[in-house]
């Protein structure tokens, strides 16, 4: 669909009926002059004639049948005559323009012309900031279901039109704006809100390694300042995206190597991980970690050949099991289907101790590992789930790892746009060490459980910490610490459920895990992980004078302006001493 085509729908209705039209006026304008030519009576039986206003009132009224009667005066048989072709020839008239109507509604382009003008009212409409989303698959719908609670708007493209007609049904709160159309068309983008005040961010994930390139080509071109979050599942898209300057590229079989290669060599922080990048809400349970020795992997595919190169960089052997090996003779090499027992067992299946199902469907994928435990029960196992509907068959099968690629993007993209610290403070668990790693764990997991947390981040701004930023900006005020605003602002004898992990400062400046009587400074950005609870309870303190004037010193102001006018009226009268003395009230 190109929107050069489809700039006015009103000017292509009026091309489409331009027959009919021309077809109306001339009979109308027939029927009107037949009419006036015609003689008549009038009341004295004197000869007359219809003046063009009452000829084009009569014909007006009688072509559309309603039928009010013979004015100004009863019609001579002539004029009657006259009026019976006039009625045929209206509905001959009326039938041809109707029908052309209907056909005109019924048509696939008209149809097409009239969304795509109506998508570009709402978007153009928007006033708030939203995401472009290129892509409504499983990762789409994802990124969409977790936005929609954050109050983050949306505009969706998704080439195949029957997910478009789903969107309505996926219960998200906010109206979101969708177009059945190829992405890779630059003016499908701009009209989309590639180039609109309130667009923050262009997110493409298409199941296309080439759709998602031009996406970013286009963004980097026609939006140079706007981030774009790129799928990328081939090491040369990837490249290329790298060379337009794309900021974020997610390749999911790439990112879940890394995940793995952490837990082989550090546990601990491949459980932080996964505790602080988990749903908030769901309960991160510790599994059994990779164990090292042999494994067998069945299907060299993309996501094969990823986890083939993160094993063998471990220094872990690796069977592999495949349709057509590209070596004969290899050892490392067995052909055949790992969903049988006679590949497996010609792969040393009793003596591995891990197996990774990785083809591109998930039945034959369940088949591998079902079949494998069965020959080993003791074996680690990693499996790859493909689509999100199959979810209930994973879960009746018990594996150590289940990679869901959709997952994973979406995760990755949720942490880059709600949590900008997260990425940072993840590449810095990973520098640390285990022992630090472990630590950690240890205290956040003993203070807030093993339940996936709410991790956000604040920044000390006008838009996001008003009241805070004010007393900040007084001259000579006191001094703010992290452990000064970490309280209850409806209790501050309660210490909120979260802790701040991370501190960067407008210098550029970071300090992990900063300590409570950290001193905190306009401009500062905080990574906080809690309760949910908590992160409502904060935003409150630092939006509100009157709440932060309470956790930081007890003193409790009334809300609003009315009781603040009486709060100041109520302290200038104690000032001027009308106030009663002790003794005086008591007498």
């Amino acid at each position: 669909m190109n929107p050069a085509a489809y700039e006015s729908t009103f000017f292509l209705a009026l091309r489409r009926m331009r027959a009919p039209l021309i077809t109306i006026i001339l009979i109308y304008a027939v029927s009107v002059v037949g009419l006036t030519l015609v003689p008549g009576v009038d009341a004295e039986g004197q000869p007359t004639r219809l003046s063009l206003f009452h000829a084009f009132y009569f014909i007006s009224y009688t072509a559309t049948t309603i039928g009010f009667g013979e004015i100004p005066y009863a019609f001579s048989d002539g004029q009657r005559l006259w009026v019976i072709v006039c009625i045929y020839l209206s509905v001959i008239g009326w039938a041809y323009s109707i029908g052309t109507l209907l056909a005109l509604l019924q048509d696939q382009n008209f149809r097409n012309a009239v969304r795509l003008q109506r998508f570009g009212q709402k978007v153009r409409h928007l006033r708030e900031p939203f995401y472009l989303v290129c892509g409504y698959g499983e990762t789409g719908q994802l990124i969409c279901r977790a936005l929609d609670p954050l109050g983050l708007r949306a505009v969706v493209i998704e080439i195949d039109e029957g997910r478009v007609s789903q969107l309505d049904l996926h219960g998200l709160s906010a109206d979101v704006p969708a177009l059945a159309a190829d992405a890779r068309q630059p003016e499908v983008l701009k009209l989309a809100g590639l180039t609109h005040r309130c667009c923050r961010g262009v997110i493409a994930l298409t199941n296309d390694d080439n759709a998602n390139l031009a996406i970013a080509i286009a963004a980097r071109l026609l939006a140079p300042g706007l981030p774009a979050l790129c799928r990328a599942e081939t090491v040369e898209t990837a490249n290329n995206m790298a060379s337009f300057g794309t900021r974020h590229i997610i390749n999911p079989f790439d990112k879940f190597g890394r995940y793995l290669a952490l837990s082989l060599h550090a546990p601990a922080a491949y459980h932080l991980l996964e505790w602080l990048t988990g749903v908030p809400g769901t309960v991160v349970e510790p599994h059994r970690d990779p164990p090292r020795g042999r494994w067998v992997l069945c299907g060299h595919g993309r996501f094969g050949k990823v986890m083939v190169s993160t094993l063998e960089e471990m220094g872990i052997p690796v069977t592999i099991i495949d349709h057509a090996p590209p070596v004969e003779g290899d050892e490392r090499w067995v052909r055949g289907d790992g969903a049988g027992a006679p590949a497996l067992l010609a792969a040393g299946i009793r003596e591995v101790v891990g197996v990774v199902a990785c083809t591109n469907d998930d039945v034959n994928n369940l088949s591998i590992v079902v079949t494998a435990r069965e020959l080993n029960p003791n074996l680690f196992v990693v499996l790859r789930q493909n689509l999100q509907a199959n979810q209930a068959l994973f879960d009746a099968f018990e594996s150590d790892f289940t990679v869901v690629p959709s997952q994973i993007v979406a995760r990755e993209c949720l942490a880059i746009l709600t949590t900008p610290l997260l990425a940072p403070f993840l590449s810095e668990i990973k520098q640390r060490g285990e022992a630090w790693a472990s630590t950690l764990l240890d205290q956040l997991t003993e203070r807030f459980g093993w339940e996936a947390p709410t991790v956000w981040s604040a920044r000390v701004d006008a838009d996001q910490a008003p009241a805070l930023l004010r007393l900040l900006s007084v001259p000579a005020g006191p001094p703010v610490t992290l452990g000064d605003v970490l309280f209850d602002p409806h209790d501050r004898a309660q210490e909120l459920e979260c802790r701040v992990l991370y501190l960067a400062r407008a210098d550029d400046s970071t300090v992990m895990l900063p300590h409570r009587h950290t001193p905190i400074q306009a401009g500062d950005r905080l990574l906080l992980a809690g309760r949910g609870a908590a992160r409502g309870a904060l935003d409150l303190t630092l939006h509100n004078e009157n709440a932060l004037d309470y956790v930081l010193w007890g003193r409790e102001i009334p809300g609003g302006w009315v009781w603040e006018q009486l709060a100041k009226f109520h302290a200038r009268w104690l000032g001027s001493g009308n106030a009663p003395r002790s003794g005086d009230a008591a007498s």
